[in-house]
């Protein structure tokens, strides 16, 4: 079946490798990436029918970018919340919060709160690329939600890959019954540009022999996001799960698992957003 897909983060890596390989088997795809030159190129090279340039780090432009979807899609069946990264800090966006926080968890919690009518008419599946980081994430204080406090690079993008958990655990939870799908995975530690703007031995990392050596490609990460977007809910996976990248329901962080502080986490993101 056709599907209309939107992918975040799909000016490079996986994003636009998944885009490649969704158009390729037929879907309808709408791209979305932070730098114009590189999202129009990743359009052009995947065939996709449409782009839209949207910095995260700027809630405005979030919004500007619902409306933009409103009017170009009657419908999306999948919303890919892929855009993110690691990054170093503290920064503070101009909305107030700290960017590696805002880019990867606010952010797409606003896109697919601007869009919830729209996915919900849809029948539509939000998957959001999260991370096997999320292991590591701090105790989790809702007073202190973006760790602008006590800031550490790592622990920040850990922080925010837990919230892309909790955050697809209680999207299930309010709206399956709806029929809204929603599902969290770890795309593999992938050669990428993911990292450019994180630690200089991230980076290192991320840039020598020795770790292209021990990472995915880019094409191999776009498949596993691939898998996720163009599969069945409830078939070919479970709406409320967190996934490895070898498409199995995994464990992660305790507290992905406390329902009160699931919803508490929510509640809180909602109303740093206004919402």
């Amino acid at each position: 079946m056709t599907k209309t897909i939107v992918i975040t983060g799909a000016s490079d890596g996986i994003g636009a490798a998944a885009a490649k390989q969704l158009v390729a088997a037929g879907n309808r795809l709408l791209i979305v990436g932070r730098s114009a030159a590189k999202t129009e190129a990743a359009a052009k090279a995947s065939g996709a029918d449409a782009f839209f340039i949207t910095d995260f780090q700027e809630l405005d432009q979030v919004r500007q970018l619902a409306k933009d979807l409103r009017q170009a899609c009657d419908r999306i069946d999948v919303l890919a919340n892929n855009a993110g990264g690691i990054f170093t800090g503290p920064v503070r966006t101009v909305d107030g919060f700290e960017r590696t926080f805002q880019i990867n968890h606010l952010a797409p919690f606003l896109l697919t709160h601007e869009l919830l009518d729209l996915l919900l008419s849809s029948k539509a599946a939000v998957v959001n690329t999260s991370s096997v980081a999320a292991r590591m994430t701090p105790v989790i204080d809702l007073n202190n939600l973006d760790l602008f406090t006590n800031f550490g690079s790592s622990r920040a993008y850990s922080n925010a890959k837990f919230a892309n958990i909790a955050f697809t655990r209680e999207l299930h939870r309010r709206y399956h019954a709806q029929g809204l799908s929603a599902v969290a995975f770890h795309p593999g530690v992938v050669a990428t540009n993911f990292a450019a703007q994180g630690l200089p031995i991230v980076r290192w990392f991320y840039r020598s022999w020795i770790g292209h050596h021990s990472m995915i490609t880019a094409d191999q990460g776009g498949a596993n996001l691939a898998h996720f977007a163009s599969g069945q809910p409830d078939a070919d996976w479970m709406s409320g799960q967190y996934y490895d990248n070898h498409w199995r329901i995994s464990g992660t962080n305790q507290q992905a698992y406390d329902d009160q502080l699931v919803e508490a986490h929510w509640e809180r993101s909602a109303a740093l957003l206004g919402i």
